[in-house]
């Protein structure tokens, strides 16, 4: 079996390492083993919040969406099921930033959805 020098390599990997390590505090930005356990972990939190992002984003648009209704007289569940029984397709991202920054047309949302209310009941 031929000898292999692994020098280049190995600097190689440890160098792309300790830049991912790169802001960390005291051994864990230029000690290899603890730079290694701390790319490792920072690594599994982004995957995990990459996810818990979503529903975080979710859970505020919510929130904004609820705060509007509330000053129209509706409750969020309530304009929610009247815009379903409505026909109306817009997600809570949308509806968040009709909410946020559109005053008038959220007001005229919340009659489409008091219609589609009225008209199943």
């Amino acid at each position: 079996m031929p000898r292999v020098k692994r020098a280049v390599h190995a600097r190689k990997k440890r160098k792309s390492l300790l830049s991912l390590a790169k802001g960390s505090w005291g051994g864990r930005k230029n000690l290899v083993g603890q730079a290694r356990m701390t790319v490792e972990k920072g690594l599994a939190y982004a995957y995990r919040d990459r996810r818990n992002k979503k529903r975080d984003f979710r859970r505020l648009w919510i929130v904004r969406i609820n705060a509007a209704a509330r000053n129209h007289g509706l409750s969020y569940s309530k304009f929610i099921q009247g815009l379903n029984q409505a026909g109306v397709t817009l997600d809570r991202k949308v509806l968040s930033d009709i909410a946020v920054h559109d005053d008038a047309a959220f007001a005229e949302l919340v009659k489409v959805a008091s219609g589609g209310l009225e008209q199943n009941t």
